[in-house]
């Protein structure tokens, strides 16, 4: 018995003195292990301490090696600098000179505002032309090298191109030329706080395309009394771009337009064989009634524009009639398909025409400073009959809209909102027609989803 206690205590005394010996020789290596398992709290699984030697006690040896150096025996101002080109846009503004033009643009090259001003194709298509897109590019300390005007000059579907191009020092040419535009398109949004063109303004969005919109929507919602804060709209559009600089845009392709909760859609579709497309629902159903809601095109200074009392009558509103509110010279549309039965003076309407339509349905458009048809003419719907003036019995400008049924005054919306709409899209197109509805309907959840992160 005494000689098994003796063995086990002489084995327990070697095994002491072998841990002694190896905390000795790793006291970092038993730390890190020690460490591993209180940190590990017996979860049941332990990493293993490596008792290879200490990076840190290693031997460290410097190796020096010589490099040529690639500017050896040149100094600093002998370098060559890396040379690299500006590039800024802007749009000409119609009291641009030369140097305003070029200042604004970051250029500093007296010789190409002095060949600016002498040139006569910069001085007839550059110079004054308000809205002209043009572009810069310059070296790096902001001497011109390319100037670039573009813009539309007809319906062709072409744009042209003026480049004013440094040939040497001091010396610079001017050529004009002629290139196709390319069709894109663009999703959009908005969110109306006080107007629709405070909105669109807000989304970067046209004019045209505001004017399309409303125009568009103009059956369901009097967008210059019905708009509710927080209405909100989407749209789909084509624009026409020139080197990939947007220089107008198209039609509205697809758009929809949220008032007071209900929700109004349309998209662009032409049937196949068709000489012109239309605007349907995008159920099929069409856009197009038999009259427009109004006889001038709803646009920016139309829709903020201010008419003074009638002296007599003290309204806003005629007894017989709508008064627009319009600067003189407003284009004014007949607003159904007709004949001009009456074109010419009278009274107190001044410069009037009447368009007789179908159904005993009478149109007339009065205080007109000017007629563009004849008695007798055949008139399509939106088709222009004059412009917006002051004759006759009118105090300021402004159109006198009437709308008789069987000679009895009606109001024009109650009108518009009775009148048949054009026949639905044909069972043949069909199939097409819904392709193109499902496509337009990702892009409008799309056009949505850029107007709400754009309010957030």
């Amino acid at each position: 018995m005494i000689h098994g206690l003796t063995t086990v205590r002489t084995a327990s005394i070697a095994l002491l003195d072998r841990l002694s010996h190896t905390i000795q020789q790793h006291p970092k290596r038993i730390t890190a292990a020690v460490a591993a398992i209180l940190l590990t709290g017996g979860g049941g699984a332990f990493a293993v301490a490596s008792f290879a030697p200490d990076p840190a006690e290693l031997p460290v040896r410097m190796v020096n090696y010589p490099v040529e150096s690639l500017a050896e025996n040149l100094v600093l101002g002998q370098l060559d600098a890396p040379s690299f080109s500006l590039f800024r846009s802007e749009q000409v503004r119609s009291s641009d000179t030369p140097e305003s033009l070029l200042q604004r643009m970051g250029v500093a090259d007296p010789a190409a505002a002095a060949f600016m001003r002498s040139d006569t194709p910069v001085r007839q298509n550059v110079l004054g032309r308000t809205g002209r897109i043009v572009s810069a590019e310059t070296t790096d300390d902001h001497r011109l090298i390319r100037l670039t005007v573009r813009w539309v000059p007809d319906d062709s579907g072409n744009f042209r191109r003026l480049i004013v191009e440094r040939t040497g020092d001091n010396k610079f040419a001017t050529r004009i030329e002629t290139a196709k535009m390319t069709t894109n398109s663009r999703l959009a949004g908005g969110i109306i706080n006080s107007s629709l063109f405070a909105a669109t303004d807000a989304s970067n969005i046209p004019d045209a395309v505001a004017v399309q919109v409303a125009e568009l929507f103009s059956g369901n919602i009097d967008f210059r009394r019905s708009l509710r804060k927080g209405d909100r709209f989407s749209v789909v559009y084509e624009t026409l771009e020139a080197d990939g600089e947007p220089l107008s845009s198209g039609r509205v392709l697809s758009a929809e337009f949220v008032n007071n909760g209900k929700t109004h859609q349309a998209v662009w579709f032409q049937e196949p064989n068709a000489t012109k497309g239309a605007y349907y629902t995008l159920d099929g159903e069409s856009m197009r009634r038999a009259y427009l809601t109004s006889p001038v095109e709803f646009s920016r200074v139309t829709s903020g524009f201010k008419m003074r009392l009638h002296p007599i009558l003290q309204t806003w509103r005629a007894h017989l009639g709508t008064d627009f509110a319009a600067p003189t010279g407003t284009a004014v549309r007949t607003v159904g398909d007709g004949v001009v039965e009456f074109a010419g003076v009278q009274n107190g309407y001044g410069n009037v025409v009447f368009i007789k339509h179908r159904n005993q349905h009478v149109t007339v458009y009065a205080h007109l400073s000017r007629i563009d048809v004849r008695q007798g003419q055949s008139v399509e719907q939106g088709q222009t009959l004059g412009a917006v003036g002051a004759t006759g019995w009118a105090t300021g400008p402004h159109l006198h809209f009437e709308f008789r049924v069987n000679g009895v005054h009606q109001d024009p919306m109650t009108i518009v909102a009775q009148s048949e709409a054009a026949a639905p899209v044909s069972a043949a197109a069909r199939p097409a027609f819904d392709r193109l509805a499902a496509n337009m309907r990702v892009q409008l959840n799309a056009a949505a989803l850029i107007e709400q992160a754009s309010a957030d």
